[in-house]
């Protein structure tokens, strides 16, 4: 049976042209133009789909994510002509110019974009981003379905499943999340089989001082959590429970300092050890939980940030 493109409802809606402006806000021209020149993706000749509003067009397929392509760029146009006025004229492109649009762009451009652009915006008053003085963030990692095609099969793989595999490929990414407003920020993306560890250390450069990072058990090991601290932000890590973490002074607050090493030869002599806080911890009363849980915190003075 032929599927119906799928389409936004007859006529334009204020509110389109309104997440229109808020995008045009938060990506102003004058930085994607800028961005367009320094990746050298500038339109040479005026088109129907010039660079800029390739950029725009692409941020706002996130928008409408269940419409066709074609109507989301018609959605883009009228609002761009609603936007700067009467005089712009529409021309909604068809399926080849969009492609061949969006081929001369590439992706350099949109990651240029993305890095200069998407930051934390947390302000004092927003809540749950922060810690006392700390700016909270998180890492972690999920995987996204892409269109069920043959070049991106072979780029980027799919899962297993009971009965062969998937049905779409995925790509894997990982991003810092800012706690209270969501902002993924210093993503990475790969193929499927590339692990959410090595994804991990290309995103801890965007980490910096004020920050409290949090993280799962298992992004913690000795080079990741010593590659995040050199960075000037604290962290407070799930660790792993077959991790050895001898007690080597008790706090008042029930925490503890103890040692992390790179490997077991170097734990059994005492030596490049990294000094770490450990707060050991019980979910009392709730079913499937583990007999005890620990954290591990750069941050080793127990009255700035107490156990509890």
């Amino acid at each position: 049976m032929a599927r119906t493109v799928a389409s936004l409802p007859a006529g334009s809606r204020i509110t389109d042209y309104i997440s229109l402006g808020v995008v045009a806000k938060t990506f102003p021209p004058d930085k994607v133009r800028a961005v367009l020149a320094a990746t050298g993706k500038e339109s040479v000749r005026q088109r129907d789909l010039p660079a800029h509003v390739v950029v725009y067009y692409v941020i706002a397929l996130a928008l409408y994510m269940q419409c066709s392509y074609r109507e989301v760029l018609r959605c883009l146009l009228e609002g761009i002509q609603w936007l700067a006025g009467p005089s712009e004229g529409i021309h909604v492109a068809g399926n080849s110019g969009v492609s061949q649009a969006r081929t001369r762009l590439g992706w350099e451009p949109l990651q240029q974009l993305y890095e200069a652009v998407v930051k934390p915006i947390a302000v004092p008053a927003t809540k749950g981003a922060w810690y006392r003085g700390w700016r909270l963030v998180s890492i972690d990692g999920s995987t996204l379905d892409i269109a069920d095609e043959k070049e991106n099969n072979e780029a980027f793989g799919r899962p297993g499943a009971s009965r062969g595999a998937s049905a779409y490929p995925q790509i894997r990414f990982v991003s810092l999340v800012e706690n209270g407003t969501h902002v993924l920020f210093g993503s990475r993306m790969a193929d499927y089989a590339t692990s959410e560890a090595v994804l991990a250390k290309a995103v801890l450069p965007s980490l910096c001082k004020g920050m409290l990072c949090l993280a799962d058990r298992a992004f913690f090991g000795f080079e990741m959590w010593k590659q995040a601290a050199t960075k000037g932000a604290d962290l407070l890590w799930r660790v792993r429970k077959n991790i050895l973490l001898p007690c080597e002074q008790r706090l008042p607050d029930g925490s503890y300092l103890s040692r992390i090493y790179p490997t077991q030869q170097d734990q059994r002599h005492r030596r490049n050890g990294v000094v770490v806080r450990i707060i050991e911890y019980r979910l009392e009363g709730v079913e499937g939980a583990e007999p005890l849980y620990r954290l591990a915190t750069t941050i080793l003075d127990h009255e700035l940030a107490p156990a509890t």
